[in-house]
């Protein structure tokens, strides 16, 4: 158990002997001592006795001397505690001893990630940075804790503009071996010749028709846009170190044959209505500023599907299907309303059950200098490549300036897209933050070539060594800091498994790099008495081991040389 749940667990007991009921002890990191427990001033007003006096009656049942060097209740009834030394030391020596850094063992759920989801013939740009580097790490933490994660990269790649996309590849004279190019020249080609060449337009409907009946010419040249697609979305997603895979694409075209069948099906359950002759479905709970039902869009008037019905044919796939029992869809909160609606549906369809859980994982923009959406100087989006490009090549002149003997090429990618999927992932998802190059490739401050360092020099003083470390003896306020740091790990990580949140983990591993700074810069290590020398590399490398580990759940390097 991690050290704020043994003694969540114990003060909860005491609580409860007072109350006569579960009482939460409200524990939290206290300036005044290790932690502090306020839940006596919740309980007063409901036993109707001093906050003071509840908080005396709990230590009165459990003084906690076995964990505790000092106890006091403070003000009008907050308990403050400081751990002792020699059990920092033991829980510290068991944390290094373990490989889950004593994360207790979850009660496995299925978990559906859908995350990223491009446009195939379009290239990434940096509206896709967010969803991509969010939801990656979300996977990345959910299967370290050992839940069956299923990604999901929900694909734009069918629909209308492919009857374009299509005839202008036969235009070109491309076959089935042929490739479509840059695959933004590519559409835009495509679009100037859509929007002027009334010919070419109704050449694309019947292409359109031909895509969704079928036909097999047609289906291959379609399956030549989408398979260079891929291939140049593998290529952004390794260049990020993102774990998304070719079997991970569940795009828009899986769903066609369900369309119907679920249409069908929402009918029969009495959820059709129709509305200005399309076929829809109003979800309880949702109106416009008039009052009025909104609608999900099932069956157009002209008989076609659309992202509605896609969306929903999804969700009940992932549940019926592929078993989920956690659903997380990582999109922006523009979107936030219609999953929303998506999900009303989903349980007036009795497809999401009170056993499986929906939520949508809104994020906000990214937003240049000047505080609008980034965008080029043409007013374009800026394309994930130009975009890493720039963070390696400026990450390069940053590691040179540091003037030590390393492989400046090897390391470069590593802290400049480490310092571009940091500055996005310490950034509190729910809101906008702005794009600087300049502020997140420092060396100081909570960005990832900070924390990138401070592993680094923890592996230099381990390399330098000529002890191996020891047994764990925590004396002194520095190495008190380090290890209460250390020990709040499992805590961090189990909220952010539960609030989605990875800015969370970022300041976590900000706190232990700062606790380490000052750890090394009061504690000699390599010149202190062995005993001592040897507690102290042991610190070392438990820091260096988790810095490393919480930088791998966020999908970012941990260098060994800087």
């Amino acid at each position: 158990m991690s050290l704020e749940s043994v003694l969540s667990a114990r003060l909860g007991a005491a609580f409860a002997a007072v109350a006569g009921e579960p009482v939460d002890p409200v524990l939290r990191r206290s300036q005044r001592a290790d932690f502090q427990a306020d839940g006596a001033l919740r309980l007063a007003r409901t036993l109707k006795k001093p906050p003071r006096d509840v908080a005396l009656a709990v230590l009165g049942h459990d003084p906690l001397e076995d964990l505790c060097s000092d106890v006091t209740v403070a003000g009008p009834g907050f308990v403050n505690l400081t751990l002792r030394e020699d059990v920092l030391s033991t829980m510290v020596a068991e944390m290094a001893g373990g490989e889950r850094f004593g994360l207790d063992a979850v009660e496995a759920q299925t978990v559906v990630v859908d995350y990223s989801a491009p446009n195939a013939a379009k290239e990434m740009h940096v509206g896709h940075l967010r969803s991509t580097i969010i939801g990656d790490a979300i996977a990345r933490l959910l299967e370290w804790l050992g839940h069956r994660v299923i990604r999901q990269n929900h694909l734009g790649d069918w629909g209308t503009p492919f009857g374009m996309l299509i005839e202008h590849l036969v235009d070109t004279g491309a076959g089935a071996d042929s490739s479509v190019g840059e695959l933004s020249d590519f559409y835009r080609a495509a679009r100037r010749k859509f929007d002027a060449d009334e010919e070419f337009r109704e050449r694309s409907r019947r292409r359109v028709v031909a895509l969704q009946s079928g036909d097999a010419a047609t289906r291959e040249l379609w399956h030549v846009v989408v398979a260079r697609s891929l291939g140049y979305f593998a290529e952004i997603y390794d260049r990020l170190d993102v774990t998304l895979k070719h079997s991970d694409v569940a795009g828009e075209s899986l769903y066609q044959d369900q369309l119907g069948p679920v249409a069908a099906e929402l009918e029969r359950l009495g959820l059709l209505r129709e509305s200005d002759g399309a076929q829809c479905v109003f979800p309880a709970g949702f109106t416009n500023r008039d009052g009025d039902p909104l609608p999900l869009i099932v069956r157009k008037a002209d008989g076609g599907y659309g992202y509605d019905t896609t969306d929903l044919a999804a969700i009940r796939h992932r549940i019926l299907d592929l078993k989920a029992t956690r659903l997380l869809y990582v999109v922006g909160t523009p979107q936030r309303q219609h999953f929303q609606m998506i999900f009303q549906a989903a349980r007036e369809a009795g497809w999401l059950t009170d056993g499986v859980r929906a939520e949508h994982v809104g994020f906000g923009s990214v937003l240049g200098m000047d505080g609008k959406m980034l965008r080029t100087r043409a007013g374009e989006n800026v394309t994930l490549a130009t975009l890493l490009d720039e963070a390696v090549a400026r990450a390069a002149a940053k590691v040179r300036e540091l003037g030590a003997d390393i492989d400046v090429d090897a390391v470069a990618p590593a802290v400049g897209i480490g310092a571009v999927k940091y500055a996005d992932l310490a950034a509190d998802r729910m809101r906008d933050y702005t794009f600087d190059y300049d502020r997140m490739l420092a060396f100081d401050g909570n960005t990832g070539p900070y924390l990138q360092y401070a592993h680094a020099r923890t592996r230099s003083i381990l390399r330098r060594a000529e002890a191996e470390p020891g047994a764990v003896t925590v004396a002194g306020p520095a190495e008190r800091e380090l290890a209460l740091a250390l020990l709040g790990l499992p805590t961090v990580v189990t909220e952010v498994a539960t609030s989605l949140e990875p800015h969370r983990l970022c300041a976590y591993l900000y706190g232990l790099a700062g606790a380490f700074t000052a750890f090394y810069e009061r504690c000699p290590v390599l010149r202190a008495e062995p005993e001592v020398r040897a507690s102290r590399l042991a610190l070392c490398a438990l820091t260096a081991r988790v810095l490393a580990f919480g930088l791998g759940l966020l999908g970012i390097a941990a260098p060994e040389r800087m």
